[in-house]
């Protein structure tokens, strides 16, 4: 189990809220509700998704070395 407030846990957070944004974003109609603001708090939705797209082949190497921390490590 990992804590939010541990710089890991963080991490975790982080690397889910990326992939999240960026698979809604792949959804047309929560890509017109959600991602539509591109300044603003909700700006940070439409900034990780595109983060999480342009950079998906790190993105997703790094949710696989995380996953194997989580599980083996800690």
């Amino acid at each position: 189990m990992t804590n939010v407030y541990s710089f890991d846990g963080i991490l975790v957070f982080g690397l889910l809220f990326i992939c999240t944004c960026a698979y809604l974003k792949k959804v047309p109609r929560l890509n017109q509700w959600l991602l539509s603001e591109k300044k603003g708090i909700w700006g940070v939705f439409y900034k990780a998704a595109v983060i999480g797209t342009r950079l998906h082949i790190a993105v997703a190497l790094s949710c696989l070395v995380m996953a194997f921390y989580v599980l083996f490590i800690k």
